[in-house]
């Protein structure tokens, strides 16, 4: 570029900035802009105000015109008095209010709750509601109006009734099974005239606040989830991190739970809740007693000439795999609900290893009834046994290159300059096929490990087993261990500080530190001066971890220090029991029987470097090439 195009450049920018400095309006204009503009925001303010006040005042009217309705219709039921009434069995004790005729509090029983109390509180009726709405031809009949009588009632049963004139009424009977689940018919009677001729489906309105039911709110609130089952096409949920107002389900769904992370509200369908229905989820903020603001807005079958009930099931329990699975037997609407879905095993693949591998160790070992601690550590003892032929071929794969070492620097010591590099991979991978050694043989067994700590990943956090279980200084399993904590929250760190999360930590930092050097030891040339400045990328994982787990439950930071411990004890034994003589002398000995016998020689190394004398000879083609263009 001359002076000629540089001072045309500068005189360009100098008029821009000249016509902006005379084109910027005065002080004043930018005063009257400014107070227009806001003028116009409070006006706009107002105006969405006086939008949503009408908003508001036409729903409450709607709201008192189908109350004023319900009442007129069922003015018998209006004169009745609300009153509570529980079912209950072993394992769950539920309230129904009779104003409204639907569950108001859920107690699961025999899982204490973070305050020490013996049963959990699932929801009550400050944190609930549920309401079917009948949209009939003068009015519309919502249950959340509606006082019920009680016409018959045992600890287990409970039939409700409302009277709409001789010969018309609308039944709920609710029947409680042996565990977790609660069966509900509803049906009208002699209705037919109060509907319209093609009314065939009734809206459901559920909403609920979700408790926090652990310690740990942070990670409590990435498990809850307001999870679906569609008729056709498997579980799906909400994003459990951002808002979601309304999100409309496009297909037929058979269920619909509130679900924290060990404990759900489930509402389950006959006949299928139709398309299009409205999900909503709204994460809480820390410290308000609540994870989401759940809402789900539905449709299913009603028949006003009662001749087919609307059947409902509801689970309120623990998310426990194999409960779940059996829910699915005593439900009586014979569909595969797949309800064992709310335990999220993870990804398809490490869903399969959870699937098919852990959760029978795992049920096998807690059937035995020892400490949950020690089922973590034989569950990683395990999983070393299993993959210690793995990570066996992996350290001497290494142990070889380590021997190798000497002969490698000899054989690339010419090729010291940047453009040699090719010639000095080809030197190297020659060395390698002479003595029938892969390189890369020690890092696909370790790979094959690594679905695994992901599988435990998903697996760990989502066991209830471990819920309340003390092991050592841990006092509950399935949430952080606290050495100390200070009640305000600090970005990335949170309010308290993990004793297991330091301990897998300072192991991974121990693993890191031994695999560096097991690597290093290996390199040649450049390669071991490049392994230097990656070793601070790798010492700062462990911190990256640090921020991540601190927060996690201890159950699984104690699973990775536990199985880091053993990695590098494996590490350190092999170490100790590899004699590097005799392995040299064990590849000497391999390199005269494929020197003697060339038919011998092969595998990857040798593939590989042949594989490189062809792209060598391709980038000597090219350059050659290029030269007779240059000429021509």
């Amino acid at each position: 570029m001359d002076k000629n195009t540089l001072t045309g450049f500068a005189l360009i920018a100098l008029v821009f900035i000249g016509f902006s400095i005379w084109t910027q309006p005065s002080a004043e204009q930018r005063r009257e802009a400014f107070v227009k503009d806001s003028l116009r925001q409070v006006e706009m303010m107002q105006a969405e105000q006086q939008k949503q006040i009408e908003e508001q005042k036409n729903k409450q009217e709607e709201e008192q015109k189908s109350i004023e309705g319900t009442n007129a219709l069922f003015a018998a039921s209006a004169e009745a008095t609300a009153e509570p009434v529980v079912l209950k069995n072993e394992k769950l004790e539920l309230t129904i209010n009779t104003k409204g005729g639907t569950v108001e509090k859920a107690v699961i029983k025999n899982f204490k709750d973070r305050e020490g109390n013996k049963d959990v509180t699932l929801f009550d009726k400050e944190d609930q509601s549920l309401s079917f709405i009948l949209m009939a031809k003068e009015m519309n009949i919502n249950t959340e109006n509606i006082t019920f009588e009680k016409a018959e009632q045992t600890d287990s049963t409970l039939i409700l009734k409302t009277t709409a004139g001789e010969g018309k009424d609308i039944t709920i009977a609710y029947t409680l099974g042996k565990n977790y689940m609660l069966h509900m018919k509803l049906q009208a009677n002699g209705m037919e005239g109060v509907f319209p001729p093609s009314y065939n489906q009734m809206d459901i309105n559920w909403k609920e606040k979700c408790r926090q039911q652990e310690k740990g709110f942070s990670f409590e609130n990435r498990y809850a989830t307001l999870t679906y089952h569609k008729t056709e096409g498997g579980t799906d949920y909400l994003n459990e991190m951002k808002e979601k107002v309304d999100e409309p389900i496009k297909k037929k769904t058979d269920w619909v739970a509130f679900k924290n992370q060990f404990f759900s509200a489930v509402m389950i369908a006959k006949d299928d809740f139709a398309d299009n229905a409205l999900m909503t989820s709204i994460p809480q903020e820390k410290g308000s007693g609540y994870l989401k603001q759940y809402e789900a807005k539905l449709k299913t079958f009603f028949d006003p000439s009662g001749k087919k009930p609307t059947e409902l099931e509801f689970y309120f329990g623990p998310n426990d795999f194999r409960l779940l699975q059996k829910v699915e037997k005593e439900s009586s609407f014979s569909k595969n609900l797949q309800m064992e879905r709310l335990v999220y095993l993870g990804w398809p693949l490490f869903r399969i290893i959870n699937r098919w591998f852990t959760i029978y160790v795992f049920d096998f070992l807690t059937n035995m009834k020892i400490n949950m601690g020690i089922v973590l550590i034989l569950i990683t003892m395990l999983l070393k046994f299993i993959t210690y032929p793995m990570v066996k071929k992996s350290y001497m794969s290494s142990a070889k290159m380590r021997v190798l070492k000497p002969k490698l620097e000899a054989a690339t010591a010419q090729y010291d300059k940047p453009e040699d590099q090719m010639q000095k991979q080809q030197a190297m991978m020659a060395e390698y096929a002479k003595y029938g050694v892969s390189p890369l043989s020690g890092c696909l067994p370790m790979l094959i490990q690594m679905p695994i700590w992901i599988a435990m990943f998903n697996f760990v956090p989502n066991a209830i087993q471990l819920r309340g279980e003390s092991f050592l200084w841990i006092k509950d399993l399935s949430t952080y261990d606290p050495i100390i904590e200070w009640g305000k929250n600090i970005w990335m760190i949170g309010d308290h500080l993990s004793l297991t999360c330091i301990l897998f930590c300072v192991a991974n930092i121990l693993y890191s530190w031994m695999t560096m050097r097991q690597q290093r030891d290996q390199m040649v040339g450049q390669q071991a001066e490049q392994m230097k400045m990656m070793q601070w990328m790798m010492y700062l994982m462990p911190l990256f971890f640090f921020f991540v787990f601190n927060d996690y439950s201890s159950g699984l930071n104690f699973y990775y220090f536990v199985s880091l411990f053993f990695s590098a004890a494996i590490m350190w034994t092999l170490r100790k029991a590899t004699n590097d003589e005799k392995l040299l002398a064990k590849l000497e000995a391999r390199y005269q029987e494929n020197k003697n016998n060339p038919k011998k020689q092969g595998g990857f190394a040798a593939r590989l470097e042949a594989m490189q004398k062809q792209q060598m000879e391709m980038q000597r083609q090219r350059e050659e090439l290029q030269r007779k263009r240059r000429k021509l």
